[in-house]
């Protein structure tokens, strides 16, 4: 990483799509910096037998092979997610759990698909009414309440010291906080409150939401609850970027280079939309790494001129 953490490309999330994307974007002599953790790509988990020129294998194993090829052409790899992307003139810069700011000069999105609802009375019928799922998106509607939020990872920790900027009062809900040392302390020195070893059990309220039942059998009387569960959802990250969801609203939308709507995104992978399956997912993988690494290329060209001879 250079003095000013520029990049060429940074690529978010670390399944089957975005190792292939770094891949791609490596090999055309790019720097590459891939954001994110293998255990959490819906691949490590699986055993595979209907890819080409695979008749079994597990996931795990060919994930950390796909690691190691995208280093072995340069690729940097960070275990932290993004908690924050914005704008940077023509570039982005990412905040990581960790509190380190990295900028890229191209962007791939590859965090796959969050499936991230409860399943708990209360959820859908007060969805819009005080059910979230989607801080960035909704937690101005809540200044002045107390909120929940429930989840265990860097969404939920994230979206939790954000809603500590316009909240009455934040709880945090977790069976366990599955984030880097540095974004725990963070949470724990913050003013949110933790219920750690707990589940949520019900969502209580007729036409708005007005509590939190808890496994434990306490409650929260809150306004608002939020479920974030995992890394930042396409919610979130379409939200910071202003990209164009497609017409279900549940992913991004792009066009045959995978590139999104504002210049310099592109995407792949289960985030872009069904069929949810490993080979579209390289497939669309290859095509934006190859893409965002000459969309880099182009920007750096522009904006350094020339190399001298």
């Amino acid at each position: 990483m250079t003095q000013t953490s520029m990049y060429d490309v940074i690529i978010l999330g670390c399944g089957p799509a975005g190792i292939q994307a770094a891949i791609h974007a490596s090999r055309k002599k790019t720097g590459v910096l891939m954001l994110g953790r293998m255990n959490k790509s819906s691949l490590f988990w699986a055993h595979v037998e209907n890819f080409l020129g695979m008749f079994k294998t597990s996931g795990e194993d060919m994930l950390k092979t796909g690691l190691a090829q995208a280093q072995s052409f340069g690729t940097e790899i960070m275990e932290e997610d993004a908690l924050s992307i914005s704008p940077l003139g023509r570039c982005f810069e990412i905040e990581t759990e960790s509190g380190r700011k990295v900028c890229a000069r191209a962007l791939v999105i590859a965090t796959g698909t969050t499936r991230n609802k409860l399943g708990v009375p209360g959820e859908k019928e007060l969805l819009g009414r005080g059910v979230s799922y989607c801080v960035e998106c909704d937690g101005g509607f809540f200044r002045g309440e107390d909120v929940a939020i429930v989840g265990g990872q860097s969404a939920a920790a994230g979206g939790a010291l954000t809603l500590l900027h316009t909240a009455k009062s934040v709880h945090l809900v977790c069976e366990s906080l599955d984030v880097s040392p540095a974004l725990q302390a963070k949470l724990r020195q913050s003013g949110a409150v933790l219920h750690e070893g707990v589940k949520a059990a019900a969502i209580l309220g007729d036409k708005q939401v007005d509590g939190l039942k808890l496994s434990d059998g306490s409650t929260l009387p809150v306004a608002g609850v939020f479920i974030e569960q995992g890394a930042k959802g396409v919610l979130e990250l379409a939200s910071a970027l202003g990209l164009n969801l497609d017409e279900s609203m549940k992913y991004i939308a792009t066009d045959k280079s995978q590139a999104a709507s504002v210049p310099g995104v592109f995407a792949a992978g289960d985030i872009c939309g069904p069929p949810l399956q490993m080979a579209k997912a390289v497939g669309e993988g290859c095509v934006a790494g190859t893409m965002a690494a000459t969309y880099a290329k182009n920007l750096k060209l522009a904006q350094e001129g020339p190399a001298e001879e």
